[in-house]
Formats: C-alpha cells, sequence, structure tokens
C-alpha cells in the first residue's frame, strides 16, 4: 500500500483517468473528492459491504415453516372454564393480531 502526506487543495493521479482531490481536513474527517471515467465505479467500501449482505440476505431461504405459522393464527384460542380467565384469553387473541 502506498501512504502518501497531502494539504488540503493538493491532489493525487492515479493512471491517466482518476485524480484524487483533498478537498478538506478536518478535525476527524477528510473530504475527498474523486474524478473518474463514468465507467468506473466509484463506492465507498461500507455501503458495498451492506449491498453484499443484503443479496445474501435476499437469497436464503426463510428458516420458518409458513403454512404452519398460518395455522397457528388461524386456531381460536383455547378458553378455560374459570370465568376470570376469559378476559386474559381475549387480551391474548388481541395482542397477537
Amino acid at each position: 500500500m502506498l501512504m502518501m502526506s497531502r494539504r488540503a487543495g493538493e491532489t493525487i493521479l492515479i493512471g491517466d483517468g482518476i485524480e484524487i482531490v483533498i478537498a478538506h481536513i478536518g478535525r476527524s474527517r477528510v473530504k475527498v473528492g474523486i474524478r473518474a471515467p463514468h465507467d468506473t465505479p466509484v463506492i465507498a467500501r461500507e455501503l458495498k459491504l451492506v449491498r453484499e449482505e443484503n443479496r445474501a440476505a435476499a437469497q436464503a431461504r426463510p428458516a420458518a415453516d409458513w403454512g404452519g405459522l398460518v395455522a397457528r393464527l388461524e386456531t381460536p384460542p383455547q378458553v378455560s372454564g374459570n370465568p376470570s380467565d376469559k378476559g386474559i384469553v381475549r387480551q391474548e387473541a388481541a395482542r397477537k393480531n
């Protein structure tokens, strides 16, 4: 890896088509401008990693059995013989919906 020291306003050339400009140097951040050909993708590494993770998650098969889940949701709640328990069952059923 090549390490270079640059001041604000100075540039770094990569080949004939890419120019990196140090736009601003702050306390904890450096603003960098990049001039590159339109056919050269320029993206932050973190965004590329997030994109790859999202694509992998979208292609993964869901672990849940959707048919069993729907059947459990459609099954009416069990009501016990104690009258004081009926209100609790109704509240729990309302929470699930």
